[in-house]
């Protein structure tokens, strides 16, 4: 099973500030306002997710997140614990 984030802004410019931030370096993009990213174990996600959150005050980013086929849920600052907990009880040895 894979994990995908999400990104999407109506800001142009924002997401590759966020992800500038998040990779210390300059990050090229071939679109402005979507972004998304495949993760084989969705455990590795939650490092870049937790990221978003601590800083989703400095940038209007939206983030979305899948672990089931189709179905994506909006990180929150109300559900993020739940989510994290959820994902590690889910994918304990992936």
């Amino acid at each position: 099973m894979k994990g995908i984030v999400n990104l999407y802004s109506e800001t142009v410019g924002e997401i590759q500030k966020f992800l500038n931030h998040f990779y210390s370096k300059e990050i090229e993009m071939a679109q402005d306002l979507f972004w998304e990213i495949e993760y084989a174990n969705p455990i590795d996600m939650i490092e870049l997710v937790s990221c978003f959150i601590d800083n989703k005050d400095k940038f209007q980013i939206n983030l979305w997140i899948s672990i089931d086929n189709g179905v994506f849920i909006n990180v929150t600052d109300n559900n993020l614990d739940d989510i994290i907990k959820y994902i590690y009880d889910r994918f304990p040895d992936v």
